[in-house]
């Protein structure tokens, strides 16, 4: 089996290493990674300008653009093998709730997906997460799974895992999307030349958390396996928009 491997912290970050490592006891892995934290980026694609990939290592290769890039790119020739799988991670951080819309690790997992492979984002849970083997083992047991019970092809798995040892695991759980608060503030302050300056505040505190969500699996010490799709039509709003359009005057 050969698994691409992609993230969004950068290719020398401490949760890709130890998931490449703990990868390659079952299967051939590849990095195609951003040469720096891009973090946030969600699926942007660079279009209007020229990427650069430098080899690191044997199997290691860093690009300088976004997670969706090194997936795409990956994929779509620069490998001489496509791969059977995508694993994007591991997030050293949460991608819970809304957060799937910002997260470029997320967006690597979807690429994939979009492409036609099985795909899997792997977050730790944690302001300055440190327990990456038990994530990477997480990772390794859903690999084997997918290999042996393949998912449905429009399937991405966003997985979350509380920062805590292996032991600890309170066992692994299907949940949904849950949703957080709107983002604190903006930070406002000014340069060196004394010129305005902006920093996007942190993520809001959950919201809708309650039993089911992704946010309350983790915190009771579940996996947090949540599928998600690429297909975001609103299939239940088509016929109500069918009627609302017909007062809209006609061309």
């Amino acid at each position: 089996m050969r698994i691409l491997l992609s993230n969004d912290d950068g290719y020398n970050a401490e949760g890709l290493r130890c998931l490449a490592q703990a990868l390659r006891g079952c299967a051939s892995v590849t990095v195609v990674a951003p040469d720096r934290n891009r973090s946030g980026t969600s699926h942007s694609l660079t279009l209007e300008l020229p990427l650069r990939v430098r080899h690191e290592a044997p199997d290691v290769v860093c690009v300088d653009g976004t997670p969706t890039d090194c997936v795409h790119l990956a994929i779509t020739g620069l490998l001489d093998q496509e791969p059977d799988m995508v694993v994007s991670g591991i997030n050293a951080g949460a991608n819970l709730g809304d957060d799937v819309l910002y997260s470029g690790t997320v967006a690597a997992a979807i690429e994939g997906r979009f492409l036609g492979y099985p795909a899997i984002a792997l977050s730790l849970v944690g302001e300055a997460p440190r327990h990456f083997p038990t994530a990477a083992r997480v990772a390794c047991d859903l690999v084997q799974r997918l290999l042996t019970h393949p998912l449905p092809a429009n399937t991405i798995l966003n997985v979350n895992v509380p920062d805590v040892a292996w032991q600890e695991l309170q066992g692994v759980e299907a949940t949904r999307l849950g949703h957080r608060h709107r983002s604190e503030t903006i930070t406002k302050g000014t340069d060196p030349r004394g010129r305005p300056i902006y920093w996007v505040g942190p993520p809001g505190d959950a919201q809708d958390a309650g039993v089911g969500t992704d946010f309350d699996a983790v915190r009771r010490g579940f996996i947090s396996v949540t599928p998600l799709q690429i297909d975001l039509t609103q299939y239940t709003a088509l016929d109500p928009l069918s009627h609302w359009l017909q007062g809209v005057p006609r061309p």
